[in-house]
Protein backbone atom coordinates (compact mmCIF):
# COMPACT_ATOMS: atom_id res chain seq x y z
CA UNK A 1 0.00 0.00 0.00
CA UNK A 2 3.18 2.40 0.58
CA UNK A 3 3.50 2.13 -3.50
CA UNK A 4 0.81 4.85 -3.30
CA UNK A 5 1.89 7.23 -0.84
CA UNK A 6 2.49 9.93 -3.43
CA UNK A 7 -0.73 9.74 -5.28
CA UNK A 8 -2.62 9.26 -2.02
CA UNK A 9 -0.96 12.81 -0.89
CA UNK A 10 -2.19 14.47 -4.55
CA UNK A 11 -6.00 12.64 -3.20
CA UNK A 12 -5.71 14.30 -0.04
CA UNK A 13 -4.74 17.71 -2.27
CA UNK A 14 -7.53 17.46 -4.62
CA UNK A 15 -9.91 17.02 -1.40
CA UNK A 16 -9.04 19.32 0.07
CA UNK A 17 -9.46 21.87 -2.66
CA UNK A 18 -12.24 20.59 -4.92
CA UNK A 19 -15.03 21.13 -2.71
CA UNK A 20 -14.06 24.92 -3.50
CA UNK A 21 -15.54 24.82 -6.89
CA UNK A 22 -19.45 23.79 -6.01
CA UNK A 23 -19.57 25.71 -2.85
CA UNK A 24 -17.94 28.76 -3.86
CA UNK A 25 -18.61 28.42 -7.34
CA UNK A 26 -15.23 29.66 -8.44
CA UNK A 27 -15.94 28.35 -11.91
CA UNK A 28 -11.95 27.29 -12.06
CA UNK A 29 -12.85 23.72 -13.65
CA UNK A 30 -15.72 25.58 -16.00
CA UNK A 31 -13.14 27.42 -17.77
CA UNK A 32 -11.04 24.52 -18.34
CA UNK A 33 -9.59 26.04 -21.44
CA UNK A 34 -7.91 28.73 -19.60
CA UNK A 35 -6.68 26.10 -16.99
CA UNK A 36 -5.17 24.21 -19.29
CA UNK A 37 -3.62 26.88 -20.73
CA UNK A 38 -2.09 28.06 -17.48
CA UNK A 39 -1.17 25.08 -15.71
CA UNK A 40 -0.36 22.73 -19.06
CA UNK A 41 2.87 25.36 -20.15
CA UNK A 42 4.38 25.51 -16.36
CA UNK A 43 4.13 21.41 -16.06
CA UNK A 44 5.91 21.09 -19.23
CA UNK A 45 8.58 23.19 -17.86
CA UNK A 46 8.77 21.20 -14.75
CA UNK A 47 8.84 17.66 -16.16
CA UNK A 48 11.75 18.78 -18.70
CA UNK A 49 13.74 20.23 -15.19
CA UNK A 50 12.99 16.82 -13.72
CA UNK A 51 14.43 15.01 -16.57
CA UNK A 52 17.44 16.77 -16.76
CA UNK A 53 17.90 16.27 -12.96
CA UNK A 54 17.28 12.85 -12.97
CA UNK A 55 19.36 12.56 -16.27
CA UNK A 56 22.25 13.94 -14.25
CA UNK A 57 21.61 11.79 -11.40
CA UNK A 58 20.43 14.27 -9.06
CA UNK A 59 17.17 13.53 -8.34
CA UNK A 60 15.68 10.28 -7.83
CA UNK A 61 12.26 8.85 -6.35
CA UNK A 62 11.97 6.43 -3.49
CA UNK A 63 10.32 3.18 -5.60
CA UNK A 64 8.77 2.44 -2.43
CA UNK A 65 6.54 5.18 -2.42
CA UNK A 66 5.24 5.80 -5.93
CA UNK A 67 2.88 3.59 -7.97
CA UNK A 68 5.89 2.24 -10.05
CA UNK A 69 4.70 3.50 -13.43
CA UNK A 70 7.47 5.59 -15.48
CA UNK A 71 7.30 7.98 -18.30
CA UNK A 72 10.73 8.32 -20.97
CA UNK A 73 13.52 9.21 -19.18
CA UNK A 74 12.55 7.96 -15.79
CA UNK A 75 10.27 9.88 -14.35
CA UNK A 76 7.69 8.41 -12.50
CA UNK A 77 3.47 9.44 -13.92
CA UNK A 78 2.90 10.56 -9.53
CA UNK A 79 5.67 13.17 -10.41
CA UNK A 80 3.78 14.31 -13.64
CA UNK A 81 0.18 14.12 -12.20
CA UNK A 82 2.08 16.55 -9.14
CA UNK A 83 2.66 18.84 -11.57
CA UNK A 84 -0.55 19.01 -12.33
CA UNK A 85 -2.87 18.76 -9.04
CA UNK A 86 -0.65 21.00 -7.19
CA UNK A 87 -1.26 23.89 -9.23
CA UNK A 88 -4.83 23.24 -9.93
CA UNK A 89 -5.14 23.36 -6.34
CA UNK A 90 -3.34 26.27 -6.30
CA UNK A 91 -5.71 28.22 -8.57
CA UNK A 92 -8.47 26.29 -6.43
CA UNK A 93 -7.53 28.42 -3.67
CA UNK A 94 -6.92 31.15 -4.95
CA UNK A 95 -9.95 31.43 -7.15
CA UNK A 96 -12.21 31.19 -3.69
CA UNK A 97 -10.35 33.86 -1.58
CA UNK A 98 -10.62 35.79 -4.59
CA UNK A 99 -14.33 35.18 -4.63
CA UNK A 100 -14.90 35.03 -0.70
CA UNK A 101 -13.44 38.67 -0.91
CA UNK A 102 -15.79 39.67 -3.59
CA UNK A 103 -12.89 40.83 -6.08
CA UNK A 104 -13.35 41.01 -9.42
CA UNK A 105 -10.87 38.65 -12.05
CA UNK A 106 -10.94 41.61 -14.46
CA UNK A 107 -12.51 39.26 -17.20
CA UNK A 108 -15.93 38.67 -16.22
Amino acid sequence: MRHFAYVAVLAGCLAGALWLEPFLRVNVLRRWRRLLLTVVPVAAVFVLWDLGAIAAGHWHFDPEQITGVFLGGGLPLDEVLFFLVVPVCAILGFEAVRAVLRRPAGDE
